[in-house]
């Protein structure tokens, strides 16, 4: 499958809340084939201090619209300038990149964990879920309920767990402590957000036996493992998490 480089046009912007806002973008040229889990690329316009391109999950595609939604978080210079981006700006990005999640069989019960911003590749992957037939559960964990982002969509393919580590909405604690995910007897179980949380969470699969695979948010300048800053030591030797991930098997990595 070909990567591409592409200018995509905004569609719409949307501010979901304390700094996440959730860009669509359309081709005009139709969308390739991208697979949940797969990255792009994105180059960061009139911010001089911003030289490298900035690595956005998938979170949605509509094949129909031929446009791809983006959940950011505005953590510098280049995300908050890409906040701003208006309906009808250009946004230049190379896609898509990366591997992808292994999609589950017909019937298998699936448990999407997403912590915070690490929910935006998730929504993508429960969609095609489904569509294989899987039973779909998700798991949200977030600071407080001031930080819970918009998961109205996820509803829509599975019922939704919330936790949060005050308290104030859902489960104290963490997505681990939400009796659903100690308890249930899943098949499959798909994770993305801070790295003590996938690390807490694939212990808990790797215990339980259960097929586990997480999305890594290194760092990844270059998107197409030339820069080697987003290497991560695994079973089969240091890797780069853009080409041979983002998505890996927690069997594989070196925890």
């Amino acid at each position: 499958m070909g990567k591409r480089v592409e200018d995509l046009i905004i569609l719409a912007n949307r501010q979901i809340n304390q700094g996440f806002f959730l860009l669509e973008a359309k081709s005009l040229i139709g969308l390739p084939v991208i697979l949940p889990g797969q990255f792009l690329q994105v180059r960061v316009d009139n911010a001089p201090q911003t030289f490298l391109r900035r690595p956005l999950s998938v979170h949605d595609v509509n094949y129909e619209r031929d446009s791809v939604s983006l959940l950011v978080q505005v953590l510098g210079e280049g995300t908050r300038m890409l906040s701003g981006l208006k309906p009808g700006d250009t946004l230049n990005v190379i896609y898509p990149l990366g591997n992808s999640f292994t999609l589950p069989g017909k019937g298998e019960r699936v448990m999407l964990a997403g912590g915070g911003c690490g929910m935006a590749p998730l929504l993508y992957l429960g969609r095609k879920a489904r569509e294989c037939g899987a039973e779909v559960s998700v798991a949200l964990g977030f600071r407080n309920s001031s930080r819970i982002l918009d998961f109205s969509e996820f509803r829509k393919i599975g019922e939704v767990f919330i936790a949060t580590e005050d308290g104030t909405e859902g489960t104290r604690g963490f997505i681990t402590d939400i009796p659903a995910f100690r308890e249930s007897n899943w098949d499959r179980i798909y994770c993305c957000g801070p790295e003590p949380m996938m690390k807490s969470i694939a212990k808990a699969a790797g215990e339980r036996d259960i097929f586990c695979e997480v999305s890594l948010e290194n760092l990844m300048a270059c998107g197409i493992g030339a820069c080697l800053c987003c290497v991560v030591n695994t079973s089969e030797g240091h890797v780069c998490t853009c080409t041979e991930g983002p998505v890996f098997n927690i069997r594989t990595l070196l925890w």
